[in-house]
């Protein structure tokens, strides 16, 4: 009996995002081990967070793939990019991973749709709004790093922010759960 519920394209895509989420796991990991190295320890905390967030990420397609009745297909993961040459230049990279990641996941929302295949429809729901945050967080990020300066920032601003991304928390308020009273 085939137990598949999911096409053959839809099953590779999603295939695809496991990996690319693995992918921007290891992204994190050696971000934040750039950060540790270069003595911003706040920084590379967060970093670490995020990357096992996103090995989460991964399970959680993982697990969908199999609960579809389908083969999982794990794949080798590309080697990160280079190091950050600064604060500034990691949460670039940093926001531009993350917007590489919502387009994919729009890609497979998109599909989804077309093929009619509402459990994957909603399953991706939840990553839709994950992005969203993710984005946020990192625009949040490349915001701080303005204000303390940016490429100039001085060691004083570094530390603060360094500390305060120690104790940073892992998700960003999103504009849909705003209020007047609550802004």
């Amino acid at each position: 009996m085939n137990t598949n519920r999911l096409s053959e394209t839809l099953r590779a895509a999603l295939n695809d995002q496991m990996t690319k989420e693995a992918h921007a796991s290891q992204i994190y990991i050696s971000y934040a081990a750039w950060a540790a190295s270069e003595g911003y320890d706040g920084i590379a905390n967060f970093l670490f967070r995020h990357a096992e967030e996103e090995r989460n990420h991964m399970m959680k397609f993982l697990e969908y793939i199999i609960e579809r009745g389908t083969k999982v297909k794990v794949d080798a993961i590309p080697a990160p990019p280079p190091n950050p040459t600064s604060v500034q230049n990691c949460f670039e990279k940093v926001f531009e991973q993350e917007i590489g990641n919502t387009e994919s996941i729009y890609k497979i929302v998109k599909q989804s749709f077309q093929e009619e295949d509402w459990a994957t429809w909603h399953f991706l729901q939840w990553f839709v709004k994950e992005q969203t945050e993710e984005e946020t967080l990192a625009l949040n990020l490349l915001d701080k790093i303005k204000v303390a300066g940016g490429e100039k920032a001085s060691g004083n601003a570094l530390y603060a922010l360094d500390r305060d991304l120690a104790k940073e928390p892992d998700d960003a308020k999103l504009a849909e759960e705003k209020t007047a009273a609550n802004p």
